[in-house]
């Protein structure tokens, strides 16, 4: 990997939010378990997981203003 792909993890705010959601009937829980950062080259994400769900799906969000 080289030095263009990882720079954007330090120092930079993510690009993307990583998100495992929980169904409940007809309602969603969204828990944020780590961040994203796309490569320069617009490629590919480095991504960093403070947790990884049971069930294996993470979705990917850009952040919002909130």
């Amino acid at each position: 990997m080289s030095n263009t792909e990882t720079e954007n993890t330090t120092g930079k705010a993510p690009t993307h939010t990583a998100y495992q959601i929980r169904e409940n009937g007809d309602r969603g829980y969204w828990t944020r378990i780590g961040a994203a950062w796309a490569h320069r080259d617009g490629k590919g994400f480095n991504i960093q997981l403070d947790a990884v769900p049971l069930d294996g799906k993470i979705t990917l969000r850009v952040p919002s203003e909130e």
